[in-house]
């Protein structure tokens, strides 16, 4: 594993590592978000909380990865390029 170094704002993550060709952002122990030029994998660790979906949401605008996390009626939904979708730990979206 290799600390990655960005002016990514510390209180959204608490490390940024590279690791088998992709970036991986975590949220306390948890990968929230990893990425590489193909894909997106989102992954809530099983913490389907309001500060997870805001730093999944603040990885994405940070980074430039074009997708959103929302949450109606205690479910939650991912919309990237315009289609939106039921969010799944360890989904993946096509950059």
């Amino acid at each position: 594993m290799v600390h990655v170094r960005h002016k990514f704002n510390r209180k959204v993550a608490t490390r940024i590592e590279q690791e088998d060709g992709m970036t991986k952002i975590y949220y306390h122990e948890t990968p929230v978000v990893s990425f590489n030029a193909d894909k997106i994998v989102l992954d809530s660790g099983g913490w389907r909380t309001v500060t997870t979906k805001r730093r999944m949401n603040e990885v994405s605008r940070e980074f430039g990865l074009d997708f959103d996390v929302s949450q109606r009626d205690f479910r939650w939904f991912v919309t990237h390029k315009g289609k939106e979708v039921p969010f799944d730990d360890y989904m993946e979206l096509k950059r």
